[in-house]
């Protein structure tokens, strides 16, 4: 092998490393910023993933009480929605509110819950799919959908 060639793939291995090196600490890349993710990027994917859970059962019937597979009241789709991403919320609308991170307006993103609430008692919940609208289970004789949030009643929690 002569020194040129055995220089020359040298240079190429310190190069390969650099790049891993630049990764993986955040540094720019190519003009791109490359960062690790945050506690609340995680905490968006896992309610992005529910979101879609939520929305592949558009359609299937309300049933008070039911968690699915086929049938849902409006807890019992959140409840399903995020066991399926592996997060465990409580059984009802109420006790879901009791149990998530109470997030600001400003802070809501898809994949958060919308609680729907009347003074001090939460009585309906959803996910919010952006654009002020959520995927719910509404009431008896609907079905699962996607809708405009009706109220200004609602408060915002996020699954950690």
């Amino acid at each position: 092998m002569s020194a040129s060639s055995g220089s020359a793939r040298n240079h190429a291995n310190r190069l390969k490393a650099g790049i891993t090196t630049l990764a993986a600490t955040g540094a720019l890349l190519g003009g791109t910023a490359v960062v690790a993710p945050t506690a609340s990027a995680a905490n968006l994917t896992i309610g992005l993933r529910a979101l879609h859970v939520a929305e592949s059962k558009h359609g299937d019937p309300y049933h008070w009480g039911a968690t699915g597979p086929n049938s849902f009241d409006c807890s019992g789709l959140t409840y399903y929605a995020f066991k399926h991403v592996g997060r465990k919320l409580p059984r009802t609308a109420e006790q879901q509110y009791n149990h998530v991170h109470h997030i600001s307006f400003r802070q809501l993103r898809p994949g958060d819950l919308v609680f729907f609430h009347d003074g001090d008692y939460v009585y309906h919940v959803g996910i919010y799919a952006g654009h002020w609208k959520i995927w719910h289970s509404p009431h008896p004789g609907t079905y699962v959908k996607l809708e405009h949030i009706w109220t200004h009643s609602v408060w915002f929690g996020r699954v950690n």
